[in-house]
C-alpha cells in the first residue's frame, strides 16, 4: 500500500508516517481541514500532515461559484485524488456529501457539530433588525431553496433572490452593493471564519430548519484503509454520528438532493434520539411536517460492529452498533410517514418547477 511507502525514520529511529490530506482553495475549506488536522495530530504526535495546498503536488481545488448541482462536482474532484491514492484523506462539510457515496469511499469520521442553524447577516444600514421588523420588499439573499421555501411562507413580506459564491463573496456582494437588505448563511460556517459579529440573527427551527448533517464536518477515506479509518474514527463524536444518520437516512428514503426542499431538526435527549423532518413546494405554501424519536441508549454488551459495515456512507465501528441501527431506522420510518402523507408529489412538482427555472 502507498501508505506505508510514505514513512520515514526520524533521528530517532522513530517510524513517522505522511498522512496526505486534500482539501478545497476557499479559505472556509482549508480553515475547516486545518482544524481536522490539528486534532489528529494532537492524537497522534508521530504522524506528519501534509494539506493539499502546501504541496503542489498534491491535490486541491480552485475557489469558484457553488451551483446547485456542482457539490457533487467539488467531492468528485477530491474523490478521483483519494482514488488514485494522492491524498489519504478529505475534509467536507457533510451536508456537501451525497447519502449515497461512490464504491470505495466512506465517512470515517464525523466531527462533533457546530451550530447547525441558518444565521441572518444583515446589510449594515439594517443593523439592529430582525427577519420580522426589515422593511416591506426588502430583498433577502439565499441560494439554498430549503431556506427560500420556509422563510417565504413565514415573512411573506420579504423578497428572496439567488445570490452565489462563497461565504467572502457573498458578504462582499451583501456589503458593497445595496440589492440586498440581508442574506442568510450556515451559522457554522460564519462561527468557523472568526465572523460571528455579522451574525445579527440565528433562525430557530420554528422559523427555518437545516439542511442534513449541517454543521458537521466529515472526513471521506478509502474504505480498504483500515489503518486510516482507524486512526480517524477517534475523532467520531457520537450524539452527532447519531443525528447525522437518522437525517441522511430521511434524505436519502426520500430520494432527495440539494434540487428539492427538505429540512431537518434533530435532538438526544434522556437516551432519546427526535427526529423533525419537513419537505415545501417551492414557494413554501404546500408542507409536510412531522417528528419521531427512538431510544438509543446503548446496550451493557457492545456488540462488534464490521469494519465494513457502513449506514448512509458513515463507518463509525467504535459506537453501538445497535443505536446505529435505530438511528437509521427513524429517519426511513419518518420518510415513509411523509411519503404516506404526499411528500412524493410535493418533492416532484418543486423538482420540476426548478429544472425549469
Amino acid at each position: 500500500k502507498l501508505i506505508s511507502l510514505l514513512s520515514w525514520q526520524d533521528g530517532s529511529g522513530k517510524v513517522c508516517r505522511v498522512i496526505r490530506i486534500g482539501t478545497r482553495k476557499s479559505q472556509l475549506a482549508r480553515i475547516q481541514t486545518d482544524s481536522v488536522a490539528a486534532k489528529l495530530k494532537e492524537l497522534n504526535p508521530d504522524i506528519n500532515l501534509e494539506i493539499g495546498e502546501d504541496h503542489p503536488r498534491l491535490h486541491f481545488l480552485p475557489e469558484s461559484p457553488l451551483e446547485i448541482g456542482e457539490k457533487s462536482l467539488f467531492t468528485k474532484e477530491l474523490e478521483n485524488a483519494l482514488e488514485r491514492n494522492e491524498v489519504d484523506l478529505v475534509v467536507h462539510s457533510l451536508k456537501d456529501l451525497p447519502t449515497t457515496l461512490p464504491s470505495g469511499f466512506t465517512i470515517g469520521a464525523v466531527l462533533k457539530r457546530e451550530n447547525p442553524h441558518d444565521a441572518v447577516v444583515l446589510h449594515p444600514k439594517h443593523i439592529g433588525k430582525t427577519l420580522e421588523t426589515l422593511p416591506d420588499n426588502s430583498v433577502i439573499g439565499t441560494s439554498s431553496l430549503r431556506r427560500a421555501a420556509q422563510l417565504k411562507k413565514r415573512f411573506s413580506h420579504l423578497e428572496f433572490k439567488d445570490i452565489r459564491g462563497n461565504l467572502n463573496t457573498r458578504l462582499k456582494k451583501l456589503d458593497e452593493k445595496a440589492d440586498f437588505a440581508a442574506i442568510i448563511l450556515a451559522a457554522a460556517g460564519l462561527r468557523r471564519m472568526g465572523w460571528d459579529n455579522r451574525i445579527s440573527q440565528i433562525l430557530g427551527p420554528e422559523d427555518c430548519m437545516y439542511a442534513v448533517g449541517q454543521g458537521a464536518l466529515a472526513v471521506e477515506v478509502r474504505a480498504r484503509d483500515a489503518d486510516i479509518l482507524e486512526m480517524v474514527s477517534v475523532l467520531h463524536d457520537p450524539d452527532t454520528v447519531l443525528r447525522c444518520i437518522a437525517e441522511r437516512a430521511f434524505l436519502r428514503h426520500l430520494e432527495g438532493g440539494c434540487s428539492v426542499p427538505v429540512a431537518v431538526h434533530t435532538e438526544v435527549k434522556d437516551s432519546q434520539l427526535y427526529l423533525t423532518g419537513a419537505v415545501y413546494s417551492l414557494d413554501g405554501s404546500d408542507s409536510l411536517k412531522e417528528t419521531m424519536q427512538t431510544c438509543i441508549a446503548a446496550d451493557d454488551k457492545v456488540t462488534e460492529v464490521d469494519e465494513q459495515f457502513q449506514r448512509v456512507g458513515v463507518t463509525a465501528s467504535k459506537i453501538s452498533g445497535e443505536a446505529q441501527d435505530r438511528a437509521e431506522r427513524l429517519g426511513i420510518d419518518l420518510a415513509n410517514l411523509l411519503l404516506s402523507k404526499g411528500a412524493k408529489e410535493i418533492l416532484t412538482v418543486a423538482r420540476q418547477l426548478n429544472d425549469a427555472r
